[in-house]
């Protein structure tokens, strides 16, 4: 799909580097902007500019953030002995709309996928032993999507977590083999968080 306007084609083409948008989407979404009085333009195009620029990355859970530390983190009505380990942000979107769990999180930044390219050192793994190591840490919830590599992943993180004074457990599989977190229905996640089970039982099966 090519355009007589390099200025259309080239922000067609640009828009659709995003994740599930295709060509004709991106056509769709470019004319949209397209219309739009130049003071919207400049704020849509600010706030990803800013966002680029200035977000961080809490200190602490590796979430996305305005401060050094996030909403959650900073939060002293959270249950700081629980981290639930997810793989990225959309995660902990998905288990705070259940509304089942008041403790901490910690993103990983993916999961261990050698056909991806990515193992145990391009993951948040260190940080995560530091906070299982620390007083206030008595148990670390294994929430990885249920496929093979998220399987793979809580597998090393248990015999990295062993060590540790901490317990450590797995959210039930009300959630379907091969499913995604952020693609479960907020009651089946929740009961999976709910009635989670120590790690070591699902090694048994």
């Amino acid at each position: 799909m090519e355009f007589h306007s390099k200025l259309l084609n080239n922000a067609v083409e640009q828009m659709a580097t995003l994740p599930g948008v295709g060509k004709r989407s991106a056509l769709r979404l470019v004319l949209d902007m397209l219309n739009r009085s130049e003071s919207d333009v400049q704020a849509f195009t600010m706030a990803m500019t800013r966002l680029k620029n200035e977000i961080k990355f809490c200190k602490k859970c590796k979430n996305i953030s305005d401060a050094d530390l996030c909403n959650i983190c900073a939060n002293p009505q959270r249950d700081e002995t629980t981290i639930c380990v997810i793989q990225d942000i959309r995660d902990i979107l998905a288990i705070e709309a259940t509304q089942q769990y008041k403790g901490l999180y910690h993103i990983l930044g993916g999961i261990i996928s050698p056909m991806d390219g990515i193992g145990p050192d391009d993951l948040h793994i260190n940080s995560l032993i530091e906070r299982a190591n620390a007083p206030e840490s008595k148990e670390v919830i294994l929430a990885l999507s249920a496929t093979m590599e998220g399987d793979t992943t809580n597998f090393y993180l248990f015999r990295k977590l062993k060590e540790c004074n901490v317990n450590v457990s797995v959210i039930s599989r009300g959630i379907g083999i091969g499913n995604e977190l952020e693609y479960t229905d907020e009651v089946t996640l929740g009961r999976s968080i709910l009635n989670r089970s120590p790690f070591e039982n699902n090694l048994a099966r």
